[in-house]
């Protein structure tokens, strides 16, 4: 009877060729009780590995977006409580207890997690990581996601509180640099075409502002320095993404505005 009252949980995640990862990802999830996959048209190996593993896969090849994919695998969802996963983290021992102890609680809140990032072939065990972010919700409260990249969660009624998670989510981030330049064009577009959706503005001098602000911010006061090369090179990288951001609102604003209108 116990067994049949107590609360489930999914763990939900988004690939596109993922085949170097999606095998340690999915294990480290394996004590969810429903493993879901949502793929964007991957053509390596990643939907075969998935599903070998066990976890249900859905292919929505026709990309809208980060949000409309996680809205999609919301609906194949049945667990009370779902927690995303990137297809390159890793769910550490620490972090898995304190999800399922938050699962078994019942408990009516968001939950937040904090990366263990891995850059380069290195751990950057000093690095004090970004704010926290939000993973794990209760479903029934979860209404969807908005946001071209580093979408929001939508949850209509009563605000709920935040908690936090103990333990890291391992995060495999920035893997080379051929990696690293190929985010860089990627995530600066979609930076760019979410603010342009706000009315922003951009332009060299905004570029070199932020992109300044963030390096200080993780290289010396977040302790990026501590990781060495690696350390410089993953601090460098998000520092160029916020500059191109605004370079590529001012100088690609007409393809972003038309982005913005489909």
């Amino acid at each position: 009877m116990n067994d049949i009252a107590r609360p489930r949980l999914t763990i939900g995640v988004l690939t596109l060729n993922e085949e170097r990862h999606i095998e340690a990802c999915l294990k480290s999830a394996a004590f969810a009780d429903e493993i879901i996959v949502v793929d964007s048209g991957s053509t390596d190996r990643t939907v075969a590995i998935a599903e070998g593993l066990g976890a249900q896969v859905h292919t929505h090849a026709d990309w809208q977006g980060f949000a409309e994919q996680r809205n999609r695998l919301l609906r194949h969802a049945t667990g009370d409580y779902v927690f995303f996963v990137d297809a390159d983290e890793q769910v550490t021992d620490a972090l898995r207890h304190s999800v399922q102890a938050a699962v078994a609680s019942g408990a009516q809140a968001v939950w937040t997690i904090r990366w263990s990032v891995v850059a380069y072939g290195r751990e950057l065990r000093w690095f004090l990581g970004q704010a926290p972010i939000e993973r794990m919700f209760p479903r029934a409260r979860l209404a969807g996601f908005t946001g071209v990249v580093h979408e929001r969660a939508e949850l209509p009624g009563d605000p709920l509180p935040r908690r936090a998670l103990a333990g890291r989510l391992r995060h495999f981030s920035r893997e080379s640099v051929r990696d690293s330049l190929y985010k860089l064009a990627q995530y600066s577009m979609l930076g760019a075409a979410k603010r342009a959706e706000a009315g922003k503005r951009g332009g060299i001098w905004r570029g070199i502002a932020s992109g300044t602000a963030i390096f200080i911010r993780l290289y010396i006061l977040r302790l990026g320095f501590l990781g060495g090369g690696p350390g410089f090179l993953f601090c460098f990288f998000i520092a160029l993404e916020c500059f191109f951001r605004y370079a590529a609102l001012h100088y690609d604003r007409a393809s972003l505005d038309a982005a913005v209108r489909r």
